[in-house]
């Protein structure tokens, strides 16, 4: 990457800023996740040789400017699980993972020289609003602002159904649609899944089941506009018994 970078280097490499490299970074993410879901090891292998190629840049561009190198990124890491894991490195205790993340937060909020304006600031708002709303909930959650059990939370959800039935105005039905939504992300941390993979795994359980209808419509002869949707829910249940 210095080579790269350097004069003589790649023009394209050489125009490049932490800002305009900020969307390769979200999307080499996404192609691992991509390669997770796929279970395709190989290919895992080699987004995550992507996803290290944009630490190597930003470190490199960090170090061009006289900020820091990636060693400095590297034993910032090591330095921080080591802290943060008094129960391992240390003489401390954790019994479950709850006890472990609820000492993790406690140990980087005393590490800031500042507190927070507010315990929600701390989640960047830049997220994907699925992963946000789960770290805001679960840092209100360990403060003790939370439903007792999952019926109280599934008693939510019909409160908020009912809300978005109400509603009258698209305004409305925007707002209560992310009440719900909100309250699901919640449901999920009750039943200890996670939302966004959950969700990523609906998808790609959509799109093969929706290319079995694709194919079926295909084999009749008929176009999307003669098919009825009978027919095509008839072989969406054909693609869900398999």
């Amino acid at each position: 990457m210095a080579r790269l970078r350097a004069p003589g280097g790649c023009p394209w490499d050489r125009e490049q800023t932490f800002d305009s490299i900020k969307p390769y970074l979200l999307q080499e993410s996404y192609e691992v996740m991509d390669a997770i879901d796929r279970r395709d090891w190989q290919e895992l292998a080699s987004e995550l040789g992507d996803l290290v190629l944009q630490v190597v840049f930003f470190s490199q561009m960090a170090s061009e400017a006289g900020h820091f190198t990636v060693d400095d990124a590297l034993i910032a890491i090591n330095e921080k699980l080591i802290r943060r894991h008094p129960h391992v490195f240390g003489d401390e205790s954790a019994a479950t993972s709850g006890d472990v993340l609820k000492r993790w937060d406690e140990i980087k909020a005393a590490e800031k020289k500042q507190k927070p304006q507010g315990l929600l600031e701390a989640v960047p708002r830049a997220l994907p609003a699925l992963v946000e709303a789960e770290q805001i909930s679960t840092r209100a959650a360990n403060k003790g602002f939370d439903w007792r059990n999952t019926e109280e939370v599934l008693a939510k959800l019909d409160e908020e159904r009912a809300e978005l039935a109400a509603a009258g105005t698209q305004e409305e039905r925007e707002g209560e649609l992310g009440d719900m939504l909100f309250t699901l992300v919640n449901l999920a941390r009750f039943l200890k899944v996670d939302p966004e993979q959950a969700l990523r795994r609906t998808n790609t359980k959509f799109r093969e089941r929706f290319a079995h209808v694709e194919s079926g419509v295909a084999a009749s002869g008929k176009s999307w506009k003669e098919t009825p949707i009978e027919e095509m829910e008839a072989f969406w249940q054909a693609a869900k018994s398999k």
